[in-house]
Order: structure tokens, then C-alpha cells, then sequence
């Protein structure tokens, strides 16, 4: 029963790499919306993609670093 509840708690953290993926997805696609609109500023707002990006990103590892701390550290 308790392994069941570290299962269960590691796949319901997981879902938080779900989000991440999708929140790099929604500001790539926010990013070429944009350039697309108005190309001169596409290169000034290349640094803003990649920091929106790095912040998304650290969301997913952050979460599967909790269901590591469940199935194992628990």
C-alpha cells in the first residue's frame, strides 16, 4: 500500500512535465507568432524566448525531480 502511494504521488508530480512542455510549446509558438508580425524585432526578442524558455523548462525538472525524491527518498 505505501509503494502503491509513491506510485501514485510520482505520477501525479509528473504532470508537471506535461505543463512544462507545454508552456515551451505555447511561448515558441507566442515567439514565431510575433516575428512573423513584425521581423525587425525579431532579433531583439530573441533573449526574452530563451529566458521564457530556461523558465518553463526549470518548472519540468523541478517536478521530476519530486517524483524522484517520492519513489526513492520516501
Amino acid at each position: 500500500m505505501e509503494q502503491l502511494g509513491q506510485y501514485l504521488g510520482a505520477g501525479l508530480a509528473c504532470i508537471g512535465m506535461a505543463g512544462a512542455a507545454i508552456g515551451v510549446g505555447n511561448v515558441a509558438g507566442n515567439y514565431l507568432s510575433g516575428a512573423l508580425r513584425n521581423p525587425s524585432a525579431a532579433a531583439s526578442q530573441t533573449a526574452t524566448l530563451f529566458i521564457g524558455m530556461a523558465f518553463a523548462e526549470a518548472l519540468g525538472i523541478f517536478s521530476f525531480l519530486v517524483a524522484l525524491l517520492l519513489l526513492f527518498a520516501v
